[in-house]
């Protein structure tokens, strides 16, 4: 289904009432909210990554702005980003579109690469005295005084988690910081980091065809009362329906590129998935894309997705997505359909998955150990 015969059936219709275009930055009606440990936000998210990072075409600041706002407009009050987004262009532009109502949203950024003089990322480093020196320059860049959701953009295998909790326990208690966040982490982490200073939310990548954090992740979250964000929820765009084998990637700026998972081989055989998908759509007047991100609000009540986008319309095509319920047997039609599928190609790049903790991947797991990040060495007297 495309978005045009989406506008044409009652839900499209539904969605276009709801989520209209405005012109002003006075919010329309709620579209629903959803906790994330303590932390209250709207059930779905937007993820600013897009705009200045991964994937091309990139869009200028003020294009940046105008979907932010129109995603405010729309009741959207979760709004994703991190430093190394540009680097520093997806806080710029955050900062700037949600300075009006910065009380109205929550804003979540994320800590945990390093950067040299001229603004290159150097690999991660959460040391406690970097984290707090980066926090400076993201607060300056976001134009406000304190951030809602800070996350660990990836678990650190030099410095103690222990260490880097603490240092967001510091920045809480300074005001500075309200919410600790995990990425990319697996359960023995969050167990030790949540002993130090509770976490809020864990942001791992989730989707119908990306299924790493249910093995062990999504368990120790319900155990411990902390929310869930999963990142690429459309599978960088994939589950949407409108990437076809054919389509070519830029190699300097889009990843895509370079992921095994979007190779013309991959598409053409996890194509079955974007059918499933659409099948379900079909029966429910709802595209593809929709569905997906549907399948993970009906997942748990604590999940809450951050779809990204550059594109106004597309923005109110996932906003549509809370325009329904999957069923029971939807739900299981999509996982005994899932279950027949083998999707071809690992969800990221070899070096990149090596910077994902012990257990936050398929076929990893923390039982019994301690994840990805040393131990604090025993004080001797």
């Amino acid at each position: 289904m495309t978005r045009r015969e989406l506008l044409s059936t009652g839900i499209g219709a539904t969605a276009a009432a709801l989520f209209g275009h405005g012109n002003g930055l006075a919010q329309s009606a709620p579209i629903g909210r959803r906790r994330l440990g303590t932390l209250e936000v709207s059930a779905l998210g937007l993820g600013c990554m897009d705009f200045h990072h991964a994937y091309a075409p990139r869009v200028s600041r003020q294009d940046a702005i105008k979907v932010i706002r129109a995603a405010f407009e729309r009741g959207v009050t979760f709004f994703d980003t991190a430093i190394n987004y540009g680097p520093f262009l997806s806080e710029e532009s955050a900062g700037e579109a949600l300075a009006p109502f910065r009380h109205q949203v929550v804003i979540a950024t994320k800590f945990g690469y390093g950067y040299d003089a001229n603004g290159k990322n150097i690999g991660l480093n959460s040391r406690p005295e970097y984290i707090k020196q980066m926090t400076e320059g993201s607060l300056r860049r976001l134009k406000t005084d304190y951030i809602d959701l800070y996350y660990q953009h990836r678990v650190d295998p030099n410095v103690p988690i222990e260490d880097v909790a603490g240092a967001v326990k510091d920045l809480i208690a300074e005001g500075k910081v309200r919410h600790f966040g995990l990425s990319e982490a697996g359960g023995a982490t969050i167990r030790r980091a949540h002993a130090v200073q509770p976490v809020t939310a864990v942001q791992n990548e989730y989707a119908v065809w990306t299924r790493d954090p249910e093995h062990e992740v999504l368990p120790v979250c319900e155990e411990l009362g902390i929310g869930f964000v999963p990142w690429g929820p459309l599978g960088a765009g994939y589950l949407t329906g409108a990437i076809k084998p054919s389509r070519k990637f830029d190699k300097a700026l889009d990843i895509r590129a370079m992921l095994p998972r979007f190779t013309p081989e991959a598409r053409r055989a996890n194509w079955p998935v974007v059918e499933l998908l659409q099948r379900t759509g079909k029966r429910r007047g709802a595209t593809p894309g929709q569905v997906a991100l549907a399948w993970l609000l009906a997942r748990r009540p604590w999940i809450v997705p951050i779809p990204g986008t550059t594109k106004i319309n597309h923005l109110a095509e996932d906003l549509g997505a809370l325009g329904f319920e999957l069923t029971g047997d939807d739900m299981k039609e999509i996982e005994d359909g899932f279950a027949r599928i083998r999707v071809e190609g690992a969800r990221s790049t070899k070096a990149l998955l090596e910077r994902h903790d012990i257990g936050a991947n398929l076929g990893t797991s923390s039982a019994g150990g301690h994840g990805l990040s040393p131990l604090p060495q025993r004080r001797t007297q």
